[in-house]
């Protein structure tokens, strides 16, 4: 309304320590009767000033939260064969399934399904979740899920982040990867699908 605090406080009959005690504290709430004043003192300012009061308003502050770092990881299957990648990583080779960062807001399954296909070539399907867990050797947030080859021939894609990718026959899995590292769903769901 531009009015000093004084001409401020007559109008709606209060003090004009009460109106220097709001601008102190702009988040304080008001007492109930309060409220009523200044909704009726709102109401009857006119167009003009609520716009100006409008304008004044902040929406609050987008609160920002950490997000763990999560992978979506794809066990194809085509047939009686898996699908790995070889890693490079901390100097050492390491064979392991096709995996992607998820990015906020991306879905697991899509990250799975478009990684696989940029690391390897191959298309699949999500058949489905398998879990999650804090992945022991990474400490990252892993999401797994058990696929189906759809088309493509496995290569290397991604020669950058792998060394080479390859089909590998079920029952010799737990020679590229020891079993103690495999998340038990998965080779629950192997066996299942054998």
């Amino acid at each position: 309304m531009r009015l000093t605090n004084e001409a401020f406080a007559e109008r709606l009959g209060i003090s004009e320590r009460t109106i220097s005690r709001w601008h102190a504290n702009p988040a304080m709430v008001h007492r109930t009767e309060v409220q009523q004043i200044l909704d009726i003192a709102y109401e009857e300012a006119g167009e003009a000033v609520q716009r100006r009061f409008a304008l004044l308003l902040r929406p609050p502050e987008p609160s920002v939260q950490a997000q763990a770092l999560r992978v979506a990881i794809a066990v194809v299957l085509r047939g009686d064969d898996v699908l790995l990648v070889c890693r490079r990583g901390d100097g050492e080779l390491r064979w392991q399934f096709p995996a992607g960062m998820v990015k906020p807001g991306a879905a697991p399954e899509t990250v799975a399904v478009q990684e696989t296909h940029g690391e390897t070539g191959v298309h699949c399907t999500v058949r489905q979740r398998l879990g999650e867990r804090v992945h022991p050797v990474t400490g990252v947030v892993a999401t797994y899920f058990l696929c189906d080859h759809l088309a493509g021939e496995a290569t290397n894609r991604d020669a950058v982040e792998n060394v080479d990718v390859t089909w590998v026959p079920r029952a010799a899995l737990t020679r590229f990867i020891p079993s103690a590292q495999i998340y038990p769903p998965i080779l629950s769901a192997l066996e299942a699908a054998a």
